[in-house]
Order: C-alpha cells, then structure tokens, then sequence
C-alpha cells in the first residue's frame, strides 16, 4: 500500500476490489456476448444465486444499493403505502430521500436503540388499516447486518416475518452486510432470508470485495413479475451486465464471500477489544458483525481521524463508527489502538 493512501476505518466501501473478483472481471473480457444479461455469465451468477438461497428465486443485477432497495421497494408497494423500519435504517438517514420520492411511500420510523426492530416496535406502527385517511403499511423493512453492526438472528427475522404475513404485509431485508451476518451467525445465507421468512431481498456486493454490483432477489418470485420493467425504468439496467454478474459468480460461487466475511469480523473484534482496553473508551454496540461503535475523548477525535480515517456517528456523544473490510489487516488495527492509547491518554 502506497504510503500516501492510508487505509481507513470509515467505510468498507472504501476498501479495494479482491483479486479473485477482478479476475472473474479480465476474464469476462473476452469475445462479444449479448447485452442486458441474455449472456452466460448473467446465467451462471443466477444460478449461482438459486444455489444458495433457493431454485424458484428471480434474481435482478443492479448498480448500486440505493438503487437495490429503491427498486425492491417500489415493486412490491403502492404510493399510498408504508414502509415500516427502524429509524436509522439505511433507506430512511443515508439514502436522500430516495425511497420515499421514487416509491411515493412514506417511511415510519421505529426507535431501535441497538439497530434491530422488534415484533412489539413493528405492530405498534401497523394501524389505520382500511382507514382513507392514512398510509397504509405494506413492508417491513430490517438492515442485515443492522446499521449498528448487530445481527438478527433466524429466529427473530422469523417473528418479524409472521408478524408482517399476519397483517397482509411483506418482509424486505436490505442485506447490504449480509455476508458478514452469516458468517457471525456461522448460517448458511439461506437460514437468514428465505428460510426466515424474507420476501424481498437486497443482497450487498460491493462492502465485501466487489468491484461495483447489487442484486434485488425476490424469494417470492410472484414478487418478481414486472421487476425487468422496474429496473429498466429506474436507470438500473446494465448492458454489459456480464460484468457485474462474474464478480458474484466469483464472490459466491466459491467460499470467498463467507472468507471475506469472517475476516471483516474478526478485524472489527480485534479493534473492538484493543479500543476496549484503553482508558476512556467505550466500546456502545454489541460487535456482532464488521462494525464497532466507540465514545472516544472529544479531542482525540480529529487526531486519531489524521491516523485513520472514521466516522463520527453522533456528535454530542462522541461516538464514532469504525468499520474493518476484507481487507483490513492486524497491523492497521494494532496500529490504531496503538494511537488511541497514546493520543487518548493525552487528551483523556
């Protein structure tokens, strides 16, 4: 690593492209294929896919994760409907409005201390049902892993699953780390989305060693009907799809998505217990998956962010997200805590 491109903590998007993936790419460059995914790489990633999660899924390559869930959304809702999730949820803080301005839904926002929605949180949100006069809820939507960086279990995706289905309502997960879930959890990716009850499926590429590419995955493929219009519509349909398809043939059809997984997490577990040791930190979140959130001494912020770059989550309590990638090194973490004991104790 050149020493004038530090590596950072701020966001697992802003690790590089695994070599794996990038050779899946050079060796898609070869010949001519037919474009808007009628190709056999765009093939054998679908099938890829059904592999893991299911032979009836319909699966969709996308851009980006707004785009994804976007898109995912809006084919299962009407613009009179809501989307139920938790306040901090990805498609309502980080996502410009664009849910609620291409969908025409309303998002409500659920207070979720620890990321995670709850059967008790949801079922207050579902009212005015048949009433003209109010949104009327269609979806539940979860972030796995949570923006916090804790994991649902099968066992309470699966709650929040029945609680919808129960209400004529449909369960989305934004999947943008689900990777690193299912390597926390030691499940197979299906036991967290299908096998739980999910019906709408963002499936994250690019947080976990991809070059660029989302999937919308309907685990209901009555969902899927005019998804192809959708995303066409939505701007979100490549024409040399063959290259965003062969990075998830890479990424999945061998175990480099969990490896890549695993490693993220116990990065984020090796910063979490270095920063924890050190005096004046508080390590705030369960570290389930990639992701640690820490109250730091105020003045050590800036410093430690000219070190490695991260985050700071919520300012008036000085806490900050730090997140580990695939490529995330014991060195660079060491490195950090290193400082944070130094320049923490200076400031502390």
């Amino acid at each position: 690593m050149p020493a004038d491109i530090p590596r950072s903590f701020a966001s697992d998007n802003n690790a590089g492209v695994h070599p794996e993936v990038l050779a899946a790419i050079e060796a898609a460059n070869r010949g001519h294929v037919l474009a808007y995914g009628a190709d056999p790489f765009t093939s054998r990633a679908v099938d890829t896919f059904r592999s893991h999660l299911g032979p009836a899924v319909e699966v969709f390559f996308v851009f980006n994760g707004t785009g994804a869930n976007v898109l995912g959304i809006q084919a299962v809702t009407r613009p009179y409907q809501a989307v139920i999730c938790a306040d901090l949820a990805h498609i309502n803080v980080d996502e410009c409005g664009a849910p609620e301005r291409l969908s025409g839904c309303k998002l409500l926002g659920v207070p979720a201390p620890d990321g995670k929605l709850t059967p008790d949180a949801v079922a207050a949100r579902i009212r005015g049902v048949g009433d003209q006069h109010h949104v009327q809820p269609r979806l539940v939507s979860i972030s796995q892993s949570s923006e916090y960086g804790t994991v649902y279990t099968p066992d309470e995706i699966r709650l929040l699953a029945d609680l919808a289905h129960d209400g004529g309502l449909l369960l989305h997960m934004d999947g943008a780390r689900l990777a690193n879930a299912a390597a926390a959890l030691d499940r197979p990716l299906r036991a967290i989305t299908a096998d739980a009850g999910v019906d709408v499926l963002t499936f994250g590429g690019t947080k976990n060693g991809l070059l660029g590419g989302e999937a919308v995955v309907f685990l209901d493929p009555s969902h899927a009907e005019a998804f192809r219009f959708i995303r066409k519509q939505g701007m979100q349909l490549a024409s040399k799809m063959r290259f965003v398809a062969a990075q998830f043939d890479a990424l999945l059809g061998t175990d480099l998505w969990l490896r890549n997984a695993r490693h993220a997490n116990a990065m984020a577990r090796r910063l979490a217990l270095g920063l924890g040791a050190v005096p004046g930190v508080t390590v705030t979140q369960s570290v389930d998956a990639n992701a640690v959130f820490a109250i730091l001494p105020r003045a050590a912020i800036a410093p430690l962010q000219a070190v490695a770059y991260f985050h700071v989550w919520d300012e008036p309590r000085n806490e900050v997200r730090l997140m580990a990638s695939f490529d995330t090194t014991p060195d660079d973490v060491d490195r950090f805590v290193e400082a944070a004991a130094r320049i923490g104790g200076a400031h502390g």
